[in-house]
């Protein structure tokens, strides 16, 4: 019996494992979105595609499974761009619908035909028409399969009238999923040996590449004395369980793990290969161990690199190395961390009740948020506090924009992270500038019950750009914000809003904020002045930060500069 093409694709997308679609309806899609409503997925209707695509790859991120996104042609399917950018970089596995105007106006200008391929390919790894009604399922299945084991978008494009046409549907095309043991050659794995038995003083440094792999790197750690840095994005499962943890690296990070990078002769990058060229060792030897060969030696020159899954090479090398006592190296950096955690509670210190740090108030959601509650946060500020303040149990999960730096990713996220997990706490960390530009899908909370529930860091500005500026020695330019009142526009909207303005009112709050049945904002006005500080202040941003100081003098802004001194370094 013959199908649709919009049946067969929704069918496969089913026995790929996906549940439900992000999209709006209309057009080009109509068809599919019909054979959709007739099918076991589900479809989410949100208020602008760019949230879909994020809170598809929300869901694909934390489940690991396929979630879907399907758009009309021209600016339908264009409004997801950001969102598939963002979900592609965090290797989500999301399939992507880009429909696009019927076959016989192809080439002749018609109103909203777009080149998807050209627009698509640069952010997927897989970008394929559908150019025959027997080519829906095959294709289908590849992209499904191409998402799934290459960790990203995969973009189907259809012409409107396409999904109307009949197939045969004679070939079961299915997807795969294999799980192959992969690990470097045995000479590579005594040439690691013989480099890790030479060496003095040896970090271990985790990224993303590591998930799954902590009980070996835990296990390497202790057998070498070693400390354990890590990237933000690993962060959930490194930090748990770890005894030679010393934190991140980077400019959000912590100076311990700085330190414990900086000052090794040995540095091994498992699964990591983090962007920043500076915060490499100047001297130390590096050996690189990533899946994809393409990332070796990408951020920073590496005297070994290796291909494997970092579980199955640690398994295979452990017998290779000779055991060592914890040194000085690792008692150095267990010190310098307890030191750094300790420094993180003292900047949420404040004996002014009408001043609201947002370190302050991120400790407080970590004290009273489940244990195994979901966080994502906006690029910016709010996903330092997350990264800094909020701790990870093995339970807890986290997302934030990292890799693309997008504003406005944490709340369309945990929509997606909800709809997958409806019994679970999700909570997203608002800059007050993310949570206004997208705040249409505040509805989409509302409509398909969702309980989110909403953090907002109201600073009145831009925080995060404002602190770059200053770096810079710069006057903080259009970064002012006027906002409503977040608490009285949601209950607007019908949810529940919460406004805290004094630190004594925040926990009483909170907790009603969290125990609210359905979606809820709580708006706590935050510190304005408030400095992002890295791990290692260098000279070049004191002296750029007091000639922001003399420029504000100078500009009838004193009472800034002392508030932004009071808050930051006098205490």
């Amino acid at each position: 019996m013959s199908k649709t093409v919009s049946e067969i694709v929704a069918d496969t997308l089913i026995e790929a494992g996906a549940l439900r679609v992000y999209g709006i309806v209309g057009d080009t899609i109509n068809h599919f979105t019909d054979a959709v409503r007739r099918s076991d997925l589900d479809w989410v209707h949100v208020r602008h595609e760019e949230v879909g695509a994020l809170a598809a790859g929300g869901e694909s991120y934390v489940t690991g499974e396929l979630s879907v996104c399907a758009g009309t042609a021209g600016p339908g399917s264009l409004h997801f761009v950001n969102g598939i950018f963002e979900s592609h970089r965090n290797g989500a596995p999301v399939v992507l619908i880009a429909s696009n105007i019927d076959r016989a106006e192809v080439g002749l200008g018609f109103p909203q035909e777009v080149d998807q391929r050209k627009i698509y390919e640069q952010t997927s790894v897989f970008c394929e028409y559908i150019s025959h009604p027997d080519q829906a399922r095959r294709i289908t299945a590849q992209a499904a399969q191409a998402a799934l084991t290459k960790k990203g978008v995969a973009v189907v494009i259809v012409n409107g009238d396409m999904f109307k046409e009949k197939a045969s549907d004679d070939l079961h095309w299915s997807v795969h999923r294999p799980r192959p043991a992969t690990r470097p050659c045995d000479d590579e794995l005594d040439t690691l040996a013989s480099l890790i038995n030479d060496a003095k003083r040896i970090t271990i440094y985790a990224g993303i590449g590591a998930r799954g792999s902590q009980d070996q790197i835990c296990a390497l750690s202790e057998h070498l004395g070693a400390p354990v840095a890590h990237t933000t994005r690993s962060k959930e499962f490194i930090e748990p369980d770890m005894p030679n943890n010393v934190g991140m690296t980077g400019i959000l990070g912590n100076r311990a793990g700085m330190e414990a990078v900086g000052d090794c002769d040995l540095l091994l990058c498992l699964g990591s290969d983090f962007a920043y060229t500076q915060f490499y060792p100047g001297k130390a030897r590096i050996v690189q161990l990533d899946i994809d060969a393409t990332h070796l030696g990408r951020r920073a020159p590496v005297d070994l690199g290796l291909v494997g899954d970092v579980g199955d090479t640690i398994t295979a090398l452990l017998p290779r190395l000779e055991p060592r006592e914890a040194g000085k190296h690792l008692t150095r950096a267990l010190k310098r961390y307890a030191e750094d955690l300790q420094g993180y509670l003292e900047t949420a210190e404040e004996p002014d009740p009408s001043l609201i740090h947002p370190q302050a108030l991120t400790e407080v959601l970590d004290r009273l948020a489940a244990k195994d509650a979901i966080f994502t946060a906006d690029g910016g500020s709010p996903m330092v506090w997350l990264l800094r303040h909020l701790s990870a149990n093995g339970q807890r999960r986290f997302l934030t924009s990292l890799l693309h730096g997008t504003m406005a990713n944490a709340y369309p996220q945990a929509l997606g992270i909800q709809a997958a997990y409806p019994d679970r706490q999700v909570i997203a960390l608002c800059g007050d500038g993310g949570m206004s530009m997208l705040m249409g899908d505040l509805l989409t909370l509302v409509q398909e019950k969702l309980p989110v529930k909403l953090l907002v860091f109201n600073n009145s500005s831009l925080g995060f750009v404002e602190m770059e500026q200053r770096v810079e020695g710069l006057l903080d330019n259009f970064t002012e914000l006027h906002n409503p009142d977040f608490a009285v526009m949601a209950r607007a909207l019908g949810m529940a809003g919460f406004r805290v303005d004094e630190m004594t009112d925040l926990e009483s709050a909170m907790l009603e904020w969290l125990a609210a049945p359905g979606p809820a904002i709580l708006d706590v006005k935050v510190n304005r002045m408030e400095l992002v500080m890295p791990p290692k202040i260098e000279m070049s941003q004191v002296t750029s930060t007091a000639l922001f100081g003399v420029k504000a003098v100078l500009n009838g802004r004193a009472d800034e500069v002392l508030q932004l001194a009071r808050n930051n370094f006098l205490r």
